[in-house]
């Protein structure tokens, strides 16, 4: 008799294995089911005036550069200053040996005196005839020779101390005590610069200029009332006081086709350093009726420039042309009819055809502004 033996499963058993497994036939829940949309910060974009401006390298000049230059020939017996200090004009930098002159000098006045006692001796001698008039004016020329003598004699021997020629600060020194200067010519001892305040010499090509002007005489653009130009310091950093334009050349350099202009700042912790290189952002002309775009949303790939727009929830890419810039903004000149939805922050979350969750951008300035 052959027997089958079942094995006892209880029931709650069963219920606890079938539960492990995934509750039967219901589907198992994939990889980030149930995850919320990115929040992305956006833009709504609008039609505005704008001053378009322009970057342009440049470079930092001192206000006023001075020479300290030997006006006479000696050796360097004292070196008066510290280099890198601050001096003010007419304090004394350098002693030249001056032994030589001082007996020029000293030389000088005693044959100016002889000449005049010459001159005092003639006279009553004149009108007798004792002399001839031809003697007494010969005398006469003889002081003013002594005369032009002794003042070149004691300008020599105040030149021996060389002075400062203004106020500013002084470099390191080119000569060393003992050395031999002025012979043959002026030698370059130091130099001062005053960097209270500073240029920055910058160019603009030619080009750009005239077409400019083309679109402000065709009615497109109109010319900025403001002169502020903005400067950026090589880490990028932007210089916190404003500047002026105070020259444009008239001409274009035939060499490089650039038209040359100079901006002026105020220095007063002297952060800005003669041959330093920076970056000028001036105001060109005012644009009506434009789009503006935050630098920072606009991207660029093989296909060219593009911004990520949110259309019905979700993140879509939407090529756009730009128009050169309005502060911290791109001018969009085409793929933008405004209204559309721009994300500015969270690029990264925003992946194309994905669901975003829009979030106005309350603390960021606004978009379009004539920048004046």
């Amino acid at each position: 008799m052959n027997l089958f033996i079942r094995p006892f499963v209880p029931s709650f058993l069963l219920v606890i294995l079938l539960s492990a497994c995934g509750g039967g036939n219901k589907p198992a829940a994939g990889p980030g089911a149930g995850m919320p949309p990115a929040e992305v910060d956006v833009i709504t974009v609008g039609r505005d005036s704008a001053t378009l401006t322009q970057d342009l390298p440049g470079q930092v000049q001192a206000y006023r550069t001075a020479q300290v230059r030997a006006r006479v020939e000696g050796i360097i017996e004292k070196r008066l200053f510290e280099e890198g200090s601050n001096v003010t004009a007419g304090a004394p930098l350098y002693d030249i040996s001056a032994r030589t002159y001082r007996a020029a000098f000293a030389s000088a006045e005693a044959d100016l005196a002889i000449a005049k006692q010459t001159v005092e001796r003639y006279k009553p001698l004149l009108p007798v005839k004792a002399i001839s008039m031809q003697e007494y004016d010969l005398a006469v020329v003889k002081v003013k020779l002594a005369e032009s003598a002794l003042a070149r004699a004691a300008e020599d021997m105040e030149n021996t101390r060389v002075p400062a020629s203004i106020s500013g600060r002084i470099g390191r020194t080119l000569v060393t005590e003992g050395a031999l200067v002025g012979k043959g010519e002026p030698t370059l001892l130091a130099t001062i610069e005053q960097i209270d305040s500073v240029y920055v010499n910058f160019t603009q090509p030619g080009t750009d200029l005239l077409r400019l002007r083309q679109m402000i005489s065709g009615g497109k653009m109109r010319h900025t009332e403001s002169a502020k130009v903005e400067l950026f310091l090589e880490d990028g950093h932007a210089y916190a006081l404003p500047g002026k334009i105070i020259f444009t050349d008239m001409a274009v350099d035939p060499t490089t086709g650039s038209v040359s202009l100079r901006a002026l700042f105020a220095n007063p912790r002297h952060e800005l350093l003669p041959g330093m290189f920076a970056r000028i952002r001036f105001p060109e002309a005012v644009q009506d009726n434009v789009i503006l775009v935050p630098q920072r949303a606009v991207q660029s790939n093989v296909d060219g420039q593009f911004v990520t727009a949110v259309v019905e929830g979700k993140a879509m890419p939407v090529p756009v042309k730009t128009a050169g810039m309005s502060g911290m903004n791109f001018i969009i000149s085409d793929g933008l009819k405004g209204g559309e939805m721009i994300i500015v922050n969270g690029l990264q979350k925003a992946r194309p055809g994905t669901m975003v969750k829009p979030v106005p951008l309350v603390s960021a300035k606004p978009v379009s502004t004539d920048q004046k």
